[in-house]
């Protein structure tokens, strides 16, 4: 299909809502802004273009349209934890210049490297200490995490074309690519949905969750998944190579290579950890998260870890600012027009009668199936989140509760298909794994994060009272 026959499907789309009725009880700018809203949302998942430029043409629509002043069409940018999202992008920029990323990793491998399951815990534990200041998985996942496991795989001899030890490239590879997607559920930092899920909350129920906060949720069920997992996946795969020495031979050569930590990787050391710091303790300093994370931007800045020119060059980080500000802010006004409400209440009447548990329970594995459909895990936030949370909060479920659990699964629906978010493609492409295969796993994986954060993460929520 064509890029121009993509955007008349989405033009088309917007067109049928807005010259239908609005129902009773919505009025005419709510309806509306639900026509731009639903056809910016097929744009993003259509993609006819960037989905940055979707949603500029988007914004500008807005007050030509006569739905909102142009003030409001703009308030999107404001929004303080978007610009979180941006700044962290920049940490990430820091970890990859200085290679303190791989760093991180090669000195992990070099210990425990000397099997192929201890280097799967490896991978895990080095995307963990990264994971709360690179919200891109694709940065996180492309830029650090793979390079270093493919290097592995070429060590211990695995060849996705000659088939020899491809077993344990798959093994290798799902692992370090399962360990992407795990950090991404524990920190509210480690994906930008995350973030765009917390925004979303706070503009249609006046409620957020800081970061410590989403910590505590998932922590347990989170390190549960970190664990479970690559035992899982080294039984349902079962490698041809247990024992790996030729990785701790490698990880020690490219220290080597590397040569002594430089005064910019003990520089972004100490950032990392004040700035870490500073976010686990936000209830007492009340410092905002985002100005935390520019506080680290600007020592990064001062300190010359980063420079202007790195800063303009992050093209992710200031794509992510447009589409998300524009779109947030979209559905920040259709909860204030009053279009929600009405939503909540139409929705509410069908469940009547149903314990808000036990609709949580079922909505939530239509939430996370309906990944099979999308290639984008914030097109998943942005399609489905604030239909299914209404849904669920009118019932009863409470606003942190759903959050969370929203946010966390659309992370684990990644594993779904090997187009599951930006980076799956990336770990799939290493030819380890055939579509079949990748499927099957990524299924066995998924239902694993299910009963995980249904099973052990909604009790945790109850005992720390946000359920």
């Amino acid at each position: 299909m064509s890029p121009l026959v993509r955007g008349l499907i989405c033009v088309a789309i917007g067109a049928i809502i807005w010259f239908i009725p609005a129902p009773a009880g919505v009025g005419p700018q709510a309806w509306g802004l639900l026509a731009v809203f639903i056809a910016t949302i097929a744009g993003f998942i259509l993609q006819p273009m960037p989905i940055g430029a979707i949603a500029i043409i988007a914004c500008a629509l807005l007050p030509v349209l006569g739905i909102m002043k142009a003030g409001e069409a703009l308030a999107g940018f404001s929004n303080t934890t978007i610009w979180l999202i941006v700044s962290a992008f920049m940490f990430a920029e820091g970890f990859i210049k200085t290679g303190l990323g791989k760093r991180i990793s090669y000195m992990l491998l070099s210990k425990f490297g000397s099997s192929t399951l201890r280097v799967a815990y490896v991978m895990s534990a080095a995307d963990f200490i990264i994971a709360p200041f690179t919200p891109s998985n694709t940065a996180r996942g492309g830029g650090i995490i793979y390079p270093i496991v493919r290097s592995v795989t070429a060590a211990v001899g695995a060849d996705a074309e000659t088939g020899k030890n491809k077993k344990t490239g798959a093994f290798l590879m799902f692992s370090a690519y399962a360990a992407v997607i795990t950090s991404a559920c524990i920190f509210l930092t480690g994906a930008s949905n995350n973030v765009l899920c917390n925004t979303l909350a706070q503009e249609m129920f006046g409620t957020s969750i800081g970061w410590g906060e989403w910590f505590m949720a998932c922590i347990i069920p989170g390190l549960i998944l970190t664990i479970a997992t690559p035992y899982i996946l080294y039984k349902l795969i079962n490698p041809e190579i247990q024992d790996s020495p030729e990785t701790m031979a490698l990880a020690k050569k490219e220290l080597g290579e590397m040569g002594a930590m430089s005064i910019k990787e003990k520089i972004l050391c100490v950032i990392f950890i004040a700035a870490l710091i500073m976010w686990a303790t936000g209830s007492i300093h009340h410092i905002d998260s985002a100005f935390v994370a520019l506080l680290g931007l600007s020592a990064m800045l001062l300190t010359k870890i980063l420079d202007w020119s790195d800063i303009t060059k992050q093209h992710g980080a200031w794509d992510v600012l447009v589409w998300m500000g524009v779109l947030v802010n979209m559905a920040a006004y259709l909860s204030k027009f009053g279009l929600m409400k009405w939503f909540a209440g139409v929705m509410a009447a069908q469940f009547a009668g149903m314990p808000w548990m036990t609709m949580l329970i079922i909505l939530c594995l239509v939430y996370t199936f309906a990944h099979y459909v999308l290639a984008s895990n914030s097109a998943h936030i942005m399609a489905l989140f604030a239909a299914f949370a209404t849904i669920l909060v009118a019932a009863g479920a409470p606003v942190l509760g759903v959050l969370i659990l929203l946010g966390a699964l659309c992370n684990s629906a990644s594993f779904l298909t090997h187009y599951g978010c930006g980076v799956t493609p990336i770990f799939f492409g290493a030819n380890f794994m055939g579509q079949g295969q990748w499927w099957k796993i990524g299924f066995i994986i998924t239902m694993l994060h299910i009963v995980v954060w249904m099973g052990v993460g909604l009790p945790v929520m109850k005992i720390i009272g946000m359920l």
